[in-house]
């Protein structure tokens, strides 16, 4: 008895030091919620972590203030003026990546998303340029996606108007344009092995952002050794590196025999110019890595993204048949859409942008790491601080959007109609951190999207009763699985 009351009595006298060393240290750090030994400000915002979060903890404790994820501290930024001063003025000092357990199963300072120093800018400069490079090619990604645009629509209209998730058909879609601009060639999507790793992508992107990910950087020693969804990322990222791999062989066996075209060959060739240089970055384990970086940016986004899209459709009839009305009068029945084609369909380019206003509203995930001591709106930020720019906080902000929480085109047109870009648009991140296939990805949208409302008028199935769309918000990117109609025009 004696020995169980010393060792609670040991135990609370531990969390009490505890709790009096984070007071200490949350001096040096911008105001936030009091943080407790274990769970840091957990408590006041509950387990379940929603859009809007961080803009009620800013309501209290100003646009830059203090959130403790168990005994570390994070300094969020929320609003377009904390967001721009941080992250574009700032570029430099906010480029970093902080280096959390469960970044390390996915990356371990390798490729570009979960990279810092040298490695990063080399291999996100020669990312940027190569992709470039594929986009210009005689056969270049452009034609690529109006080919997968137009085997959508034939899946599409496979099912005959009858109710269909969308989400895998999108994931599949994506995956294929990744794979192309890769490995240079395209797969059939019964490949067995493609459908696979389509479902080890989702694997790992169902598991970012959650809960569970958060309790693994929390408690990496005791969760490591727990079943949960951080397992079955690991799995999937085993599969991923198997598949590139063998994709990897087939490329090198036939890279001599022709010009570079794909991410692959064109790496590869890089390779062997820099053989000689010892410190070089480019190395086939950097390969490896780049690629599933690509593929885990590069597909669930556009899925969750163009799923939205057709679910806010549904909502809105009037929209739809309004873009459908562009659509039918602006362009050439009989000639394939093009990405340059936006610019006569400033009512679509708006829907596509709204879509993505509102569907890129998630728990955010993108941490940084301030390099140097830095002040932002008279806010001090030490060096080695892990920064969280919150997007929810500008994509949803009243001060910036008419209708902030409700689908409204018109926040991307003129009086007269015509397409305003905005600068508080920031869905693909800021900076220099900014999404390496933000060219690519607009390019997939407005070309799968047009061509999907050129050919179908999207309905939710007889006897559904609707939803809260502000629950269905709430839950973060994903929507929930829902199924719609795609009735042929």
């Amino acid at each position: 008895m004696e020995v169980s009351q010393f060792l609670i009595a040991t135990g609370i006298c531990f969390l009490i030091v505890q709790f009096i060393m984070l007071l200490q240290t949350r001096k040096k750090f911008p105001p936030g919620p009091v943080p407790f030994p274990l769970f840091g400000s957990l408590w006041r915002i509950g387990w379940k972590i929603r859009p809007d979060t961080f803009m009620k903890l800013r309501d209290t404790y100003g646009n830059i203030f203090t959130f403790w994820i168990g005994h570390t501290p994070v300094i969020v930024l929320t609003g377009f003026t904390a967001m721009k001063n941080g992250l574009i003025n700032n570029s430099e000092a906010m480029c970093q990546r902080p280096m959390f357990p469960f970044s390390k199963i996915l990356g371990s300072g390798k490729g570009i998303m979960f990279s810092n120093g040298k490695t990063w800018k080399q291999q996100r400069q020669f990312g940027k340029s190569t992709l470039q490079k594929l986009g210009t090619m005689k056969k270049g990604l452009e034609q690529h996606i109006q080919e997968e645009a137009s085997q959508l629509v034939k899946t599409f209209a496979q099912t005959k108007g009858q109710p269909l998730d969308p989400f895998l058909l999108f994931m599949h879609s994506a995956s294929q344009m990744i794979h192309t601009a890769v490995f240079g060639e395209t797969v059939l999507r019964e490949d067995d092995m493609f459908q696979r790793l389509v479902e080890h992508i989702n694997n790992i992107t169902k598991c970012r952002g959650t809960f569970g990910e958060m309790m693994y950087n929390i408690f990496p020693s005791l969760v490591e050794y727990l079943p949960g969804p951080h397992k079955t990322a690991v799995s999937s990222f085993e599969f991923m590196i198997s598949y590139i791999k063998k994709k990897m062989g087939n490329s090198k066996n036939s890279q001599a025999s022709h010009e570079p075209q794909s991410y692959v060959d064109f790496y590869l060739a890089h390779m062997d110019d820099e053989k000689k240089d010892t410190t070089s970055t480019f190395h086939e384990d950097n390969l490896i890595q780049v690629i599933v970086d690509l593929f885990l940016t590069g597909t669930d986004t556009i899925a969750f993204t163009l799923s939205w899209a057709l679910f806010f459709m549904g909502i809105h009839p009037k929209i739809q048949e309004k873009v459908q009305k562009e659509i039918k009068s602006a362009l050439d029945p009989h000639k394939t859409i093009c990405y340059e084609d936006r610019k006569k369909l400033p009512y679509s380019y708006a829907v596509i942008h709204e879509t993505q206003r509102l569907s890129s509203i998630a728990f955010p995930n993108h941490f940084r790491l301030c390099a140097i001591d830095l002040t932002v709106l008279d806010c001090y930020i030490p060096k080695g601080s892990i920064v969280i720019p919150d997007s929810c906080s500008v994509l949803l902000d009243p001060k910036k959007w008419e209708m902030p929480r409700q689908f409204n085109p018109n926040h991307f047109l003129d009086q007269d109609g015509k397409f305003v870009f905005r600068e508080d648009f920031l869905t693909f991140g800021a900076g220099a951190r900014e999404c390496l296939g933000k060219s690519l990805a607009q390019m997939e949208l407005f070309i799968f999207f047009t061509n999907l409302m050129k050919t179908f008028t999207f309905q939710y199935p007889e006897g559904l009763k609707g939803f809260n769309m502000e629950h269905v918000i709430g839950a973060g990117m994903q929507p929930f699985p829902l199924k719609i109609c795609a009735v042929p025009c």
